[in-house]
């Protein structure tokens, strides 16, 4: 499936000092992966990220794009705070003017082409490949799935399709992560980091990958009933959550290791 570059150490590290300076919600786990799945998809074609809030990922994934001359980051997001995590989140500003500030402040504005827009606005014209789909907007399963059928039609072979907040108490990504990419023979090897879970694009050869998927199917699955009626996690089953999910395998792997996995 390719190699990477020689320097993506290096440009992983960048990324992640740039990046963990903007006020957010990831890991610093997750901004070094992420980096590291833009970097090392061996698919051609467009980097999309659905959900940018203040640009934390978007600056990472900017930083990325601008080292190896890549086509800028398509940042999509109506910027209206944080309904889209749910009516009980507290009411926010706009962030678009915080996001953009933090592409200045990073020097990486000539390197996203910014959509203030919801995904489905954008996806009515949207003709071009993707090689690596962030998807991190509404965290509901009707919003994720949205996001995911809209876009996922685009992917080049080989490109990456990452949803963060799998591994957090909301029903939309790790559903629609087990559904839609766990159990499809269209996609190969998965994973996940910290609460970043993802996987490769191979409508050609993912079968290969299914024992690999449903290992991690059954127990990613055990999570979606806990999550599934959008209660607050507390008491008993707040415990079982943390016990389920402390059972699906997600230390950060480095570029090499990623590489060796996707080349199997």
């Amino acid at each position: 499936m390719g190699g990477f570059p020689k320097d993506i150490d290096q440009t992983v590290d960048r990324a992640w000092q740039r990046a963990r300076v903007v006020p957010g919600f990831m890991a610093d786990n997750e901004i070094r992966f992420i980096a590291t799945l833009a970097a090392c998809s061996p698919a051609m074609g467009s980097i999309v990220e659905i959900g940018s809030f203040k640009g934390k990922s978007t600056v990472a994934l900017a930083t990325v794009a601008d080292q190896y001359k890549l086509d800028p980051v398509v940042a999509i997001d109506p910027h209206a705070g944080l309904s889209y995590l749910g009516p009980d989140m507290p009411q926010q500003t706009q962030t678009s003017d915080e996001f953009l500030s933090s592409l200045k402040s990073a020097g990486v504005e000539h390197k996203v082409e910014f959509h203030r827009a919801f995904s489905r606005d954008i996806a009515r014209n949207w003709n071009r490949p993707i090689r690596f789909l962030w998807i991190d907007g509404d965290h509901s399963y009707k919003g994720c799935k949205d996001d995911f059928d809209l876009f996922s039609p685009y992917l080049a072979d080989g490109a990456v399709v990452a949803f963060h907040d799998t591994l957090n108490a909301f029903d939309g990504p790790i559903r629609v992560f087990v559904e839609e990419v766990l159990r499809s023979d269209r996609f190969g090897p998965t994973g996940f980091v910290h609460s970043v879970s993802w996987g490769q694009y191979r409508p050609k050869d993912g079968a290969i990958s299914r024992k690999q998927r449903a290992q991690l199917e059954r127990r990613a699955a055990k999570l979606i009933p806990l999550v599934s009626n959008g209660d607050e996690l507390k008491g008993l089953r707040k415990i079982a959550y943390k016990l389920k999910r402390s059972r699906v395998p997600r230390k950060l792997i480095s570029p090499a290791q990623w590489l060796q996995f996707v080349s199997k």
